[in-house]
């Protein structure tokens, strides 16, 4: 029986070739999508489960907040103190460990020199908590001395070449050696963290380096990422719940009362390990995360995809049923039952679904490379290598068959084999109203990607294109390696060069977070009174106001003609305006204490965009610290000869410092990259939206193919009573523009909440415009009149005497 049911359904796809075609393509194309998602959902929940322990690996987090319970920073790393404290405090920890990470640093071995960017502090009890591949070396004793690495069977080979790299000595920063005791793998792609050397924590107790004494009392330097593992099923809200006495237990500074409690200002959190890929977005994380958000709306268009495709096949198939109605009745004559008639006709559909789902395996695996070219993600065919996954792709046919099929097979097993075999039936219009909801859904779904493509799009060019409120271009940044003596040597060398314009030094750079907090006060009279704002500080020196070409709004910047400037602050608009001055200029000449010092506002800069346009402007103090506490470097150049430039600062670095490579980004393209995860989701949106409209004009294609083609001899008898090409094109193709016009009507509602929805995401953003949605059903229904006017220009032009000579 099963082999009859195959034998005649392989006879019918060969017989009706047009809309096998159409059927199989469509389907591979949609199954082609749904895998690529697959693959990239995948791939994105596998995230740190490469980890023994992962479901008890916890990490610590903190908060902090003002003093009515606002939060103002949420950090996903802590202060080194805590790691100790939680273990003695809670001995249900199984281990904690702590990683830090060490900023871009030069590395040497013998005459290789290059600055590295992926070294961490480690405790020794990292690879108890993490799974680490070890190559060579004793892992539980590879980090217990200080002035020990581990690195990445990577990083061995490229600076060691083909040489035994084992107690082998590579120096860093110019200051220190590290010996070599461990090589392991390097960390899989789908890992929150990839650390190329891991540094021995002991290490740390030189004070020259940070000091034992800073690693038990410095509750103020938030940058140790800390990871607890835990009994399995351990009730970690409990944990948490017991945190705030924790915190009011230990944290104390310098100065505060007896009764001070830490718990009002800041907060401890746990999070899992498995969460913080997709649904970690804290003020510092330790790499950039994905998204939920995205899973579940890139899930959405291979569903939408695929309903398209499998809405071409009910289309398709229930439009030529007319063609097989003869077919049918003949069988129920000789005595075919209703469910055979039925399970044929779902044999069918299965037949061309597995088909169509080998040739998108193949086209899968084909685009993988062109999909990571222009995503960044790092997709690989092999993610489906899994039992479960493969599973489903084999049950995959059979339910989407039985979905695409059902409908069909259920209307056409339906004839009455006495009107099919009198030649009187008719297609009542109950399935002409369904196919025609099917082409609304289809359309809708298609006019919803035009529009979410149009906005991702229009968002990027205003961010691309807003004004930041400062001059990004033509600005070289980098690591400041040099003292402040150094700095002016530096400085007076590379002025020399006429195209080199400004030099500055900071603690941060525009296109980084502010994070830095040390709380605030102004006086009122010759008192100091607390200001529950949070306002955020970058240490700067003189130039850095002109190196990045911002504008004061009142007052003036730092000046070596005061000297009294080390202890005066500079803040923007937004500042002002929280600290309660109504204009800059009544800030001029006010006092404040921050951080403990107290000084005059001597200037107000004009608000201006420190971070990416997702984050609000935020209130902000420059200030000139008494010490070399400037880890970044600014450079404004000419841009008519920008190489000369370059090769002068090079030259003076090079001078100045041999040991530490030159190596700079500019300021700009930085920006740009704050925005990559949106350009890759306008990418991908593009791709999907293009594929889904083309698999909808497929179905439209066939449908109004196999229509026009039951119209030929109505079609005659017009064009002989006189009906000219141009109204027979506009009668042939009404029905189904009316169709997508319904879909436009019903798609815009929808496409404007989704789309208002995603652009909550940016503090600065569009208004969406009417004309998008009016754009996007006039492209739809353009497509769809090109769409069904191949067919019906045709058969506008054809000769009425053939079509009626047989009347």
């Amino acid at each position: 029986m099963l082999k009859n049911y195959l034998r005649s359904a392989i006879r019918n796809v060969t017989r009706h070739k047009f809309i096998s075609f159409i059927n199989i393509f469509g389907l591979t194309i949609g199954l082609t999508c749904c895998m690529l998602i697959l693959i990239y959902i995948v791939n994105e929940l596998s995230y740190d489960k490469y980890n023994t322990n992962a479901k008890d690996v916890y990490r610590v987090t903190r908060s902090f907040n003002t003093a009515d319970g606002v939060q103002t920073l949420f950090l996903g790393s802590i202060a080194p103190p805590f790691a100790p404290l939680l273990k003695n405090e809670f001995p249900d920890i199984k281990k904690i460990t702590r990683l830090r990470g060490n900023g871009v640093v030069s590395m040497r071995y013998k005459d290789k020199l290059l600055n590295e960017n992926g070294s961490y502090f480690a405790d020794e009890n990292f690879v108890d908590v993490f799974t680490v591949k070890t190559i060579q070396g004793d892992p539980k004793t590879a980090l217990s001395d200080p002035f020990t690495v581990m690195m990445t069977e990577d990083m061995a080979r490229k600076y060691f070449g083909n040489e035994d790299p084992m107690n082998k000595e590579i120096r860093l920063a110019n200051q220190f050696n590290f010996k070599v005791t461990g090589i392991y793998k390097p960390f899989p792609a789908n890992a929150h963290l990839h650390p190329e050397m891991l540094l021995s924590f002991i290490t740390l107790k030189d004070s020259t380096l940070y000091g034992d004494k800073q690693l038990h009392t410095n509750w103020g330097n938030n940058d140790f990422y800390t990871y607890m593992l835990l009994p399995p099923n351990y009730n970690v809200e409990h944990m948490e719940s017991l945190f705030p006495g924790f915190l009011d237990k230990y944290v104390h500074f310098p100065g505060q009362p007896g009764n001070y409690q830490e718990s009002k200002n800041s907060k401890l959190h746990i999070q899992k390990l498995l969460d913080i890929h997709l649904h970690s977005h804290l003020d510092s994380e330790i790499e950039s995360n994905g998204d939920i958000k995205r899973v579940y709306i890139f899930s959405a268009i291979a569903l939408f995809i695929l309903l398209i495709a499998c809405i071409n096949y009910m289309n398709l198939s229930t439009a030529r049923s007319a063609l097989r109605a003869r077919e049918i009745g003949i069988r129920k004559v000789i005595g075919a039952q209703r469910k055979e008639i039925i399970t044929q006709f779902l044999s069918e559909s299965v037949l061309i679904t597995f088909f169509s789902l080998v040739l998108a395996l193949v086209l899968t695996w084909l685009l993988i490379p062109f999909i990571n070219s222009l995503s960044k993600l790092g997709l690989s065919f092999s993610s489906l290598y899994q039992p479960g996954l493969l599973l489903v792709i084999l049950i995959l046919p059979f339910f989407i068959g039985i979905l695409s099929g059902i409908y069909p097979a259920l209307f056409m097993s339906s004839f009455k084999p006495v009107k099919v075999l009198k030649g009187i039936l008719k297609i009542g219009s109950g399935g002409v109203s369904f196919r025609k909801v099917l082409v609304v859904v289809q359309f809708s779904v298609s006019i919803v990607l035009i529009v979410a493509t149009t906005i991702v799009f229009q968002q990027l060019r205003y961010i691309q294109q807003k004004s930041l409120g400062f001059d990004k271009d033509h600005v070289l940044t980098m690591s400041n390696p040099f003292s402040n003596s150094e700095f002016e040597t530096f400085k007076n060398e590379v002025t020399k060069n006429a195209g080199i314009k400004e030099l500055a030094r900071s603690s941060r750079i525009p296109s980084g977070r502010l994070l830095d907090d040390q709380g605030i006060s102004v006086f009122e009279g010759s008192k100091s009174q607390p200001v529950k704002a949070d306002v955020k500080y970058v240490n700067t020196d003189y130039g850095f106001i002109p190196t990045f070409g911002m504008k004061m709004a009142a007052g003036r910047n730092f000046s070596r003609d005061f000297g009294t400037d080390s202890n005066n602050y500079v803040i923007n608009a937004a500042a002002a305006k929280v600290l309660g001055w109504k204009t800059s200029e009544n800030a001029i000449g006010k006092d404040l204490t921050y951080g403990g010092v107290r000084g005059k506002v001597i200037g107000v800069v004009n608000d201006f965009h420190f971070e990416s346009l997702h984050q609000s402007i935020i209130p902000l103090l420059f200030r000139m610290p008494g010490r070399d506490n400037y880890g970044r470097l600014s450079i404004k150049i000419e841009g008519n000869n920008i190489n000369s430039s370059i090769n002068a600062i090079q030259q003076a670095w090079q001078k100045l410092q041999p040991e530490t490579p030159f190596e700079y980004t500019f300021l700009d393209e930085r920006f740009q990259k704050l925005y990559d995860s949106e350009k890759q989701q306008g990418n991908l949106f593009t791709i999907f939206s293009f594929i889904a409209i083309f698999i909808a004009c497929l179905g439209l294609f066939g449908l109004s193919a196999f229509t026009i083609s039951q119209r030929v001899k109505e079609i005659g008898v017009r064009k002989v009573l006189g009906a000219s090409i141009p109204q027979i094109v506009t009668e042939l193709s009404k029905d189904f523009l009316k169709l997508v016009l319904i879909a436009s009507i019903i798609a815009l509602p929808m496409a404007w909440y989704a789309m208002s929805k995603w652009l909550l995401d940016f503090a600065f953003r569009i208004s969406i415009q009417w004309w998008v949605f009016v754009m996007a059903g006039v492209i739809a229904l353009v497509i769809a009149f090109v769409t069904i006017s191949f067919q019906s220009i045709k058969a506008a032009m054809a000769n009425p005497v053939k079509s009626l000579r047989s009347e």
